[in-house]
């Protein structure tokens, strides 16, 4: 996240800030301190978490708050599930924290090197037709606004600020605490196998609804899609994982040592991306297991791609799909990583993207270092066409004119901002350009 020379930049590579200033506090006292420091001295204030967003949210040429000293469970109620836990704290150490207190997250992504700040503030979401985003599971926040006073809210304790923040990039204050509702530690059955495409998308909506948790990959000039469906099992179950071997090669040798290597190839030569893609097809194979809820969720993901993710009604995903297929191979530059579709419940989040509504998710790739932004730029004008609403961590270009169309609680959010931060301490260039200037 930090280099020697004092600069940052994110995980992909795709943002790049020299801060005028790092701090890393270790207590909210100290968090505070930095906070009227900065307001003192006129300069603005960005948390960093783990740098997993691609765009450049945590970007600033002033004041850098590292939360990598602020960290852990500060406390657990069994018989309520409520946790509170430190900002910084990563997804990782979270779910193994919870998992030794027999609890656990209701949902998760696929990555967990997040910081539960950066998680939240940005609108992770995991998928399951009946389940929604990571910040529906907030009961309460602590965070510290922009005159460094220490506050708390919740749906009865300042309500409206408490909606304001459960999603807001950071920008209405920064997170200190985070109180989640968490249930009984699950362990689920993984089904993962090949499908071809067409087969799948005819039963769809029929397939989300019978699985709690279910997604799928497909390469672009690939007919097979790998599809992932994740089912509770009732309290008590023994989980029956992976062998170890099997998971090294499964996990490692294939889905990133061997995807390293044939990236590299269709990044040396183009051309052979659509038979690469072709060849993944013929060797997908089936696997199925039980474990723990959080290791089922997360996957490890260790070859770089720029991302772009749009939400879009999930009555539009089947014409959305089509679209893209169709015109994917007409780019002039081939696609070299897959698309992933997911699902949420719809949720009442001021600027969660599955606000109101529920939501398919299409997240589309492309490896790093190929180019990407004629295809970026055809995903964006084609969920345009259903009021898609993009991932705020992820590689998009619109603008706050935009957004206020598609968010309808975004001059809500804009109030509030106004109210906790009038003179923007918080906003960057990112900000300024999604939420407009404070006002």
């Amino acid at each position: 996240m930090s280099g020697r020379d004092g600069g940052w930049r994110n995980w992909a590579g795709t943002a790049t800030a020299t801060p005028a200033r790092w701090c890393r506090p270790t207590d909210p006292a100290q968090l505070a301190g930095v906070i009227k420091d900065a307001e003192r001295d006129g300069l603005p204030v960005r948390a960093l978490g783990s740098g997993h967003s691609f765009t450049d949210a945590a970007a600033t040429d002033g004041v850098a708050v590292d939360l990598s000293g602020w960290t852990g469970i500060v406390a657990a109620d069994r018989a309520t599930g409520l946790v509170t836990v430190r900002s910084g704290t990563t997804l990782r150490d979270l779910n193994a924290g919870l998992d030794t207190l027999g609890l656990a997250l209701t949902n998760l992504g696929d990555i967990d090197k997040q910081t539960i700040a950066g998680a939240l503030s940005t609108g992770t979401h995991g998928t399951g037709a009946r389940y929604g985003g990571m910040a529906t599971q907030i009961a309460a926040l602590d965070l510290v606004l922009a005159d460094g006073s220490l506050v708390s809210c919740s749906p009865t304790d300042r309500p409206d600020l408490f909606a304001a923040a459960r999603v807001s990039l950071g920008a209405i204050g920064v997170l200190s605490t985070v109180t989640l509702q968490c249930e009984p530690a699950f362990v689920l059955a993984a089904d993962e196998r090949p499908e071809p495409i067409d087969d799948l998308m005819a039963r769809f909506d029929e397939q989300v609804d019978q699985h709690d948790h279910m997604e799928f990959h497909w390469f672009p000039y690939g007919k097979n899609a790998l599809v992932k469906r994740n089912d509770r099992l009732p309290a008590g179950t023994r989980p029956e994982p992976l062998s170890r071997l099997r998971q090294f090669v499964e996990y490692e040798l294939v889905e990133n040592i061997a995807l390293a290597g044939m990236c590299r190839l269709g990044r040396a030569i183009p051309r052979l991306v659509p038979p690469l893609h072709r060849t993944v097809d013929s060797v997908l194979s089936a696997r199925t297991y039980s474990d723990r809820a959080h290791r089922v969720f997360v996957s490890s993901r260790q070859v770089r791609f720029v991302e772009s993710e749009y939400a879009i009604p999930r009555e539009s995903l089947a014409d959305v799909l089509a679209e893209l297929r169709r015109e994917i191979p007409k780019l002039a530059d081939p696609v070299m990583f897959p698309l992933e579709i997911r699902v949420a419940a719809q949720d009442d989040i001021w600027l969660s993207t599955a606000y109101g509504r529920d939501s398919a998710y299409i997240a589309i790739h492309q490896y790093l270092g190929m180019p990407y932004r004629q295809y970026f730029d055809l995903f964006e004008s084609i969920t345009r066409t259903v009021d898609g609403r993009p991932h705020w961590g992820k590689l998009h270009t619109l603008t706050a004119a935009r957004l206020a169309t598609l968010y309808p609680r975004f001059d809500d959010f804009r109030r509030v901002r106004a109210e906790v931060d009038p003179h923007g301490r918080f906003a960057n260039a990112y900000t300024a350009r999604v939420f407009g200037p404070v006002r």
